[in-house]
């Protein structure tokens, strides 16, 4: 049975082993300590915990071992981001929407509501929307969603085989020094800190293409071109050519952790611009641009 969303919110699921837990509420209690017992009997109370036949389950229940339960995330007091996304085009099989800075693209850390697929799902009313690439919460601009499950494994297609045209712009310092245009290779790999990305040696994985667009005294707006689809490929590349985007705060150095308060005045400045491609389900050309803006813009 297919388990509901509520407020646009889908249910995560939680499969239930073997083990000497009386009760589903002191399974719970064990396996997120995160949460706390007050916190999970108003879930229960408020029937946000459900089986597999999506009916409300009691906190006393008894557990039952090779089953599943499904909940669904909530946060006190979620914090209100200051921007909301705005829908750049919509047909049958497509969401195009431009996501401002700080918001997640998904449910993460202290962002449900205020996710981008979450927003769009109450907006719309199809649970069935599904992001069919990321850009970080911190980026701002294009994200596409899937309407139709079928269409799905159409679409992740042109992002595998590199025939999503993706061109971002940036701020960063100028350098007069630095040839441009020019092609960025190396290899990435998880940094030692889970939240960053470093540079290493080895066979390149990742390829950027990066233009000058214009300058402002001694900053300057860039285009990016990614080939490759790297975590934080572009402010790793953008850094090791000693120009680090403004407003980052994790390159070159971690200024606030992920889950810092946020510096509204000070976002990171990259945007997805635009994006390009032919439409696999009806064999259109396809081209959409981002109506936001960074502190340079043409």
């Amino acid at each position: 049975m297919r388990i509901p969303t509520r407020n646009g919110v889908g249910a995560s699921r939680v499969s239930l082993p073997v083990g000497p837990w009386p009760t589903v509420l002191d399974f719970l209690l064990e396996r997120m300590p995160d949460i706390s017992r007050d916190e999970w009997l108003q879930r229960f109370d408020d029937q946000l915990v459900l089986d597999e036949s999506a009916l409300p389950v009691k906190a006393t229940q008894a557990y039952t071992p090779h089953t599943k339960l499904y909940y669904y995330r909530h946060i006190a007091n979620e914090p209100v981001l200051p921007d909301k996304a705005s829908i750049v085009f919509e047909d049958a099989h497509l969401i195009v929407a431009d996501k401002p800075h700080f918001m997640p693209v998904t449910p993460a850390g202290r962002y449900v509501q205020q996710s981008l697929l979450v927003q769009l799902k109450s907006i719309t009313g199809n649970d069935d929307l599904v992001p069919l690439h990321r850009i970080d919460r911190e980026t701002a601009g294009l994200v596409m969603f899937g309407k139709r499950l079928s269409d799905r494994d159409a679409y992740h297609a042109l992002f595998r085989d590199k025939e999503m045209h993706k061109v971002y712009e940036a701020v960063a310092a100028y350098d007069p020094a630095l040839e441009l245009p020019r092609v960025h290779v190396s290899r990435l790999q998880p940094d030692e800190l889970f939240f960053r990305t470093q540079e290493v040696l080895g066979e390149p994985n990742s390829e950027t293409r990066i233009s000058l667009l214009k300058t402002e005294g001694t900053r300057a707006l860039y285009q990016l071109a990614p080939i490759s689809g790297k975590r934080h490929q572009l402010r790793v590349h953008m850094m090791a050519l000693g120009l680090p985007l403004e407003g980052d705060q994790f390159y070159p150095n971690v200024l606030r952790g992920p889950d810092a308060e946020e510096d509204f005045q000070n976002p990171l400045q990259l945007l997805a611009k635009s994006v390009a491609f032919t439409d696999p389900i009806t064999g259109e050309a396809r081209a959409f641009h981002s109506a936001l803006r960074l502190s340079i813009a043409l």
